[in-house]
């Protein structure tokens, strides 16, 4: 029971009392009055917000001797601008700064956070789950992955006393599906490193005219976050071979390029950030990007043979119910050419064809009909693509 209440049942005590009828109205009125003000108070503040003109971001090129600052804008265009007193000798080059809209004159500082706003546009994964068990049919290739990248980053120290510089990164190439991804992910988890993934193509389609500054972000929060796994798919989206006489949009995702080798450049080698490159053209790439001290260990990483097929089978039917007289010699033998995902897709559809036929666990013959499954959904695949080429 509120006060209202009470005083209420006061009053029907005391109703021939005329003090009381005056002191009860009075209290009720202060209490409205009171709400009114902290409304009027709240809407003000808001009133004001609206009024305040907004202002331009910009980020800090250089500092001047006489404490001015050039900026560069959204835009591109560059800026020779003052800097309010208060904030002279806190903004230095690289900053993201406000700027008063008519005289762009920088008044405060973005918050430090802002170079990362590149995490929105990336896959960042600080606890990996796949692990080299994970990984089937692709024995030589992990072992070469583990002696150039997981040793240095396990052991810096050997490198060191046998005075050889490891490589900053490798490129993974062949055909989709094969595992490229994987390795990546198994790589941080093994070294407990963050995973940050990049599709290049992403790059070129969302940042034309930024691409370079998201490479520098993200070389940033690498460090930032070290030790770090990048992985860069489909590199040759910013990476092929360049032409002397291309479109402004070509001249952009060449700006992007040299950014990604100067980033690279930038690095010790048994730094706690290495880069992993992912391609299915490696024949169109540009050199400078494969030479020694970049991307200078390159593994192909091709479709299974018989036996790592098998292996990668084991691997997903592992956790599965199936049945005992399951062959997956047979299966192996009927699935040439099947990549490391077309084979995960293949257990999952069977997975399916058990639910479907109310059973419990998956037979030998519905592993072979996923296969004929996975087969037309390839080759319907294949006609789709060829349709918008």
């Amino acid at each position: 029971m509120d006060k209202y209440e009470n005083n209420e049942i006061l009053q029907e005590e005391y109703v021939e009392d005329p003090l009381y009828k005056i002191s009860f109205e009075n209290a009720k009125l202060e209490e409205e009055n009171n709400n009114l003000k902290r409304t009027v108070q709240f809407y003000q503040t808001e009133l004001e917000k609206y009024r305040n003109p907004p202002f331009i971001i910009s980020e800090v090129l250089s500092i001047t001797k006489d404490e001015k600052a050039i900026i560069k804008l959204p835009n591109q265009s560059n800026f020779l601008v003052n800097i309010v007193q208060e904030q002279i000798g806190k903004i230095k080059s690289g900053d993201l700064v406000m700027n008063e809209q008519k005289s762009l004159v920088v008044v405060n500082k973005v918050d430090l956070t802002k170079n990362f706003a590149v995490e929105n546009y990336l896959i960042i994964d600080n606890n990996s789950k796949t692990s080299w068990n994970d990984i089937g049919g692709l024995k030589e290739e992990v072992e070469k992955v583990k002696e150039v990248l997981e040793l240095p980053l396990l052991k810096p120290k050997l490198f060191e006393e046998i005075g050889i510089t490891p490589p900053k990164g490798i490129l993974l190439y062949g055909p989709p599906g094969t595992g490229k991804t994987m390795i990546a992910k198994a790589l941080a988890k093994e070294t407990n490193a963050t995973f940050i993934e990049l599709v290049g193509s992403e790059l070129v389609q969302k940042f034309i005219g930024e691409g370079a500054k998201l490479v520098k972000d993200l070389f940033e929060l690498a460090k930032k976050k070290s030790p770090t796994i990048i992985f860069i798919d489909e590199i040759d989206a910013i990476a092929s071979k360049r032409i002397e006489n291309g479109t402004s949009g070509e001249r952009e995702v060449q700006r992007t390029f040299m950014q990604l080798l100067g980033e690279i450049d930038g690095f010790d080698s048994l730094s706690n950030v290495k880069i992993i490159a992912a391609t299915n053209r490696v024949d169109i790439l540009d050199e400078a990007i494969t030479r020694p001290g970049r991307l200078e260990r390159h593994i192909e990483i091709s479709q299974p043979n018989k036996e790592g097929r098998i292996e990668i089978l084991k691997i997903h039917t592992k956790n599965m119910k199936i049945e005992k007289t399951i062959d997956l010699n047979e299966i192996a033998e009927k699935t040439e050419n099947f990549t490391g995902a077309e084979l995960k897709a293949l257990t999952t559809e069977a997975g399916y064809l058990a639910i479907r036929n109310k059973k419990k666990k998956i037979s030998q013959k519905f592993l072979l009909d996923a296969i004929e499954i996975v087969k037309k959904e390839e080759e319907n695949y294949e006609i789709l693509n060829s349709s918008f080429n």
